[in-house]
């Protein structure tokens, strides 16, 4: 699905490539059915904030968001495992599904980053997709809590993500405008499991190339 894909590039640390892009992103969420427009309108604020500027300024927003530590980190199992040997456990795991739908992964990829679950989801049927995405729901949220704290428009992903996973949105009037303690936010999601319903077969025809 397209618009897995476009959410994925969201995500996805700013190049000149998905700046002209941009265009093409917005049609998608444009003609989607699965969000409302509350979803939508959240996610074209992005899309104009994304096109805004100089480059370079966009590159350091996003760095300084999710670069900086573990709370906004997106890489999904840090915030269940951290570094211990559970997290590459569960990354293997989840290689292996990716693999058996034939999605393969580059070198410098891991596959418990949220972008490239996006790419793989937008290979796949639109329930399984949802099984996965519900799965990790509560890491989602996490996510997206401490975007909606921070006031960042990327908070319109992880909402957009939620509501396709029959998720409750995050309702920002009650999130406090302060950033959230690191050391909270992990001691909350340690013991949540990810991906424990996810499918572990699947279609050996699926191909990277879907769309």
């Amino acid at each position: 699905m397209l618009l897995f894909r476009a959410l994925s590039a969201l995500l996805s640390y700013p190049s000149g490539d998905m700046r002209r892009a941009l265009p093409d992103i917005a049609d998608v969420v444009r003609t989607t059915t699965l969000l409302t427009p509350r979803e939508q309108n959240g996610l074209f604020g992005l899309i104009d904030e994304l096109g805004r500027g100089d480059l370079l300024e966009v590159e350091e927003r996003y760095v300084d968001l999710f670069d900086r530590g573990r709370a906004l980190s997106l890489h999904l199992f840090e915030h269940l495992h951290g570094d211990s040997r559970d997290r590459g456990e569960a990354m293997v795991d989840l290689k292996r599904i990716y693999e058996r739908a034939g999605f393969e992964l580059s070198a410098r990829e891991l596959p418990d980053y949220l972008p490239v679950l996006l790419e793989y989801l937008s290979c796949r049927d639109l329930a399984e997709a949802r099984v996965m995405l519900a799965d990790c729901a509560h890491i989602l949220t996490t996510i997206g809590r401490s975007l909606v704290a921070r006031g960042s428009r990327y908070a319109a992903v992880l909402q957009a993500l939620l509501v396709i996973a029959g998720e409750s949105p995050i309702d920002a009037a009650k999130v406090p405008p302060v950033r959230e303690e690191r050391e909270s936010l992990d001691r909350d999601w340690a013991e949540q499991p990810a991906f424990a319903g996810a499918p572990m077969t699947a279609a050996p025809s699926a191909k990277t190339t879907a769309g």
